[in-house]
């Protein structure tokens, strides 16, 4: 998509982030548990960016801003907070940017980047059974949806039921790449944890 670049949020893109979560938070509210912590200051927002930077270098979650030259239109992450061997991926969009492919360009660069990093078994894309349209991303990227879970509902619209999309690294292997969005990534080495992505990994 011209013009897209998906990366890692840095310290002074807080403010262009508060901007696009404030003009999208009626659109997140009935999916997103987080936006009840909504609104918060600039130095919170820094903190949370801080906090990214800190579960990157965990190699629990790497968390990436959407970007269309200088303003965010979305975010997505990968989180390993599933089964041993398995990357969890969330994404949201700004309303007025939605429905052009943003989300699932950033889900297929960031499902190439989970089947990069080792020990990576499987990837898994969660939505709420009442909240469809999400489902349409990991169907489009070849996910299979293997049952449904019974959760806590934590946000207005959800049902407490979500679908379970997952794929295998064969499965990625074997798929035909829709988008030339990411390059394979490149890695440094570090003293503990797995190999990280480095910061221009994904734009």
């Amino acid at each position: 998509m011209e013009g897209f670049v998906l990366r890692r949020y840095q310290s002074d893109d807080a403010p262009a982030l508060a901007v696009a979560v404030s003009e999208s938070l009626e659109h997140l509210r009935p999916w997103m548990p987080w936006i009840a912590l909504e609104p918060t200051t600039l130095n919170e927002r820094e903190k949370l960016i801080a906090q990214w930077d800190r579960d990157w270098i965990a190699g629990t979650q790497y968390s990436f801003g959407m970007f269309c030259e200088a303003r965010v239109v979305g975010g997505a992450g990968l989180m390993a907070r599933i089964a041993k061997g398995g990357f969890e991926i969330g994404y949201w969009v700004h309303p007025k940017f939605a429905r052009r492919g943003f989300a699932t360009d950033a889900a297929e660069a960031l499902t190439t980047l989970a089947f990069s990093l080792p020990g990576t078994t499987h990837v898994e894309i969660h939505h709420d059974r009442e909240n469809p349209i999400s489902g349409r991303i990991p169907k489009r990227l070849g996910f299979e949806m293997v049952g449904e879970r019974a959760v806590e509902a934590s946000a207005p619209s959800e049902s407490g039921v979500h679908c379970i999309w997952r794929l295998d690294r064969a499965g990625w292997a074997g798929r035909t790449p829709r988008s030339e969005l990411a390059p394979p990534p490149s890695y440094s080495s570090g003293s503990a944890g797995p190999p990280q992505p480095r910061r221009d990994s994904l734009g």
